[in-house]
């Protein structure tokens, strides 16, 4: 793959100084300049005077088409880059783009009888995926001729070659099992919510291995959320192939800002908008991004992370909303991921635990939460477990739930329920070190977790585990957090588990109070962020360990 490496690692140069993001590659040019012709004659079926891509599309998208079809060695009928993933804002003309590869490489096929599928996130979106798609041919009198349009079922064929494209929506449609050669996937980041996705890709994989002629081109936006599931993965392999990093037949196109230019609000001079929208001043009206970040930044945070998201390729962290806690907003800046359970014991001179969820459908979150010795500064280290049913009764979050359990932050447990011992384990480690100043729980209780610490004799009655008041009874502790993230006083181990649970906090304030609550019911899982709280109410009375530390066992004992 040498000669046919598609890392790019002058990328940011390259992307600030509005250059191709494709990196220089032996294409074979007649495949190349043919499949440029073919694609700049089709035209835009939904636009005043119909134009052709020639006239309408901007040159980052010829030189996509250049790359993938230029990447075809008809002497071996193999195309040596069989996958794009190509990152773009919207209005960035993703639709008709989309349309017109996909007719192209019907149009240009050589392989009898090749199936193309489009996929798309939703119905919706598939059938206008579909519109697109017959409305070019439609506007082009020989096309016309010689493509049969089957709008009931979303399938288009080639009436000379019986190649077919077919849009599905991978919402409704069956798409395992299919044998495309030309496989298309539209917003990548929506289709990732989908429980199946990653077996999904697979199945297209799979198809493409016996196929060495086809290809799998993924044109998406940034997620609104922080990434996820097959979402997250894609978007990895991506970066570290144009990093250099990863040595994949894979072409990474992303027009997204370097990371020293879009934070603190950076993305938001006017300077950049070029830069990660290639079709600026075509599909993309200066005008139209300048209103919308006007009317984001009066309505909050919120609308902010959403058109930064959607217009300009910006990593969602945390998804900020308008009625958050205000923790969040420092939770990022205050995250060291070089800090583990152990090296938060041996720095600590007390540490409390928190207890939160514990039910078949919740998650089991627990938080570590100890006092810097030195510093005096608070020191986070959280985990969770789950029961299996989780990932069947909320399969809109199975994706985040993997994530995190590839992480080492969550735990998945079956019917044997071994999430109260190892808790209880941990605890009573922590006891044993002579740290452990309490166990916070909910007042209501956890009844097979209380037996578990009463058989390490930690109990309510010698003041090892301690009811927290809930709801408005939080109040002090959440704000108690919140104050000390916002003074840098409070570090956490960058958990993206607990980052998860934080950003689904809601904040119900009253006349004289605030409790935390969650934004949505069911698939919005606080529990690490509630055990987090929990932990707080602890530490904020100022604990000494229960059973302390002898001296003699951090210096040496002298005899004389």
């Amino acid at each position: 793959m040498t000669t046919w490496s598609t890392a790019v690692p002058d990328w940011e140069r390259r992307i600030m100084d509005g250059a191709s993001l494709v990196p220089d590659l032996p294409l074979f040019k007649a495949e190349a300049d043919r499949a440029v012709r073919v694609f700049n004659r089709l035209r835009i079926p939904d636009v005043i005077g119909k134009p052709t891509m020639a006239e309408a599309a901007g040159e980052w998208l010829r030189d996509i088409v250049r790359a993938v079809f230029g990447a075809y060695d008809p002497a071996t009928n193999e195309r040596m880059l069989q996958e794009a993933f190509v990152l773009v804002p919207k209005k960035n003309s993703k639709t008709s783009g989309a349309a017109s590869i996909m007719l192209t490489a019907i149009i240009l096929n050589r392989r009898p009888e090749a199936e193309g599928l489009l996929i798309a996130p939703t119905k919706d979106v598939a059938d206008r995926s579909f519109k697109q798609i017959a409305g070019t041919i439609r506007a082009d009198p020989e096309l016309i001729k010689v493509f049969h349009i089957q709008q009931h079922i979303r399938k288009i064929t080639h009436i000379r070659t019986g190649a077919t494209i077919e849009v599905k929506a991978s919402d409704t449609d069956v798409i395992t099992g299919a044998k495309a050669t030309y496989i298309l996937i539209d917003e990548t980041h929506v289709f990732a919510a989908k429980s199946k996705a990653s077996d999904i890709f697979v199945e297209i994989r799979g198809a493409l291995t016996a196929r060495p002629d086809g290809f799998l081109i993924q044109i998406t936006t940034q997620s609104k959320d922080p990434p996820a599931g097959v979402f997250k993965v894609e978007l990895a392999n991506a970066r570290d192939v144009r990093d250099g990093k990863l040595d994949l037949p894979l072409l990474p196109i992303l027009y997204e800002l370097p990371e020293a230019y879009s934070k603190d609000g950076g993305w938001e001079n006017e300077n950049y908008w070029s830069l990660v929208n290639p079709n600026l001043g075509r599909s993309v009206n200066v005008a139209f991004l300048r209103r919308e970040v006007l009317k984001a930044k009066r309505e909050g945070p919120e609308k902010i992370r959403l058109i930064a998201s959607q217009h300009f390729n910006v990593q969602v962290g945390s998804a900020l909303r308008t009625d958050r806690w205000p923790g969040a907003e420092f939770w990022e800046k205050r995250a060291d991921p070089d800090l583990t359970l152990e090296e938060l014991l041996l720095r600590c001179e007390v540490v409390v635990v928190g207890v939160d969820g514990g039910g078949l459908d919740d998650l089991f979150g627990l938080a570590v939460l100890g006092r810097d010795r030195e510093t005096r500064h608070w020191l986070c280290w959280s985990r969770a477990w789950a029961h299996t049913s989780v990932l069947e009764r909320r399969p809109g979050i199975v994706a985040q739930l993997r994530d995190f359990e590839k992480a080492g932050e969550l735990t998945i447990v079956d019917d044997k329920l071994e999430d109260v011992s190892e808790i209880v384990d941990l605890i009573a480690g922590i006891r044993d070190r002579g740290l452990l100043g309490g166990v916070g729980v909910d007042p209501a209780g956890l009844g097979e977790l209380v037996e578990g610490l009463a058989a390490e004799e930690i109990t309510q009655e010698d003041g090892g585990l301690v009811g927290v008041p809930q709801g408005f009874g939080l109040m002090a502790a959440i704000k108690t957090a919140e104050r000390k993230l916002a003074n840098g006083t409070f570090v956490h181990s960058g958990s993206s588990l607990a980052a998860w649970c934080v950003a689904n906090l809601k904040i119900e304030p009253t006349a004289t109070a605030v409790r935390a609550t969650k934004q949505n019911a069911g698939d919005a899982k606080i529990d690490v962020a509630m055990a987090q709280f929990n932990a707080v109410f602890l530490l904020s009375r100022n604990p000494e360990p229960l059973q302390p530390r002898s001296v003699y066992e951090d210096r040496p004992l002298l005899i004389v």
